[in-house]
């Protein structure tokens, strides 16, 4: 994947309860090979563990920026085997 061609998704402003399921939104909508940067002002791991529990093997999940203020990671759904 590459974070130049990806959209950015900045959940910061939304209320806590709202973020995850705005983030499982758009990974249902993603298509195989593409991806966001997910913008957040902590770190999204937890998100992490949801997202694999409910797409097992189907994403990555690539920090760009750790913190102290402010995180970005890259999600992306993998392509298909052929």
């Amino acid at each position: 994947m590459t974070q130049s061609h990806a959209e950015i998704i900045d959940v910061r402003s939304l209320v806590p309860a709202q973020r995850h399921a705005k983030i499982f939104n758009l990974v249902d909508a993603l298509k195989p090979g593409t991806s966001f940067i997910l913008v957040n002002d902590h770190d999204p791991k937890p998100l992490y563990y949801q997202l694999e529990a409910e797409y097992p093997g189907q994403f990555s999940w690539i920090y760009v920026q750790q913190g102290p203020d402010v995180w970005r990671v890259e999600i992306a759904k993998l392509a298909k085997a052929a």
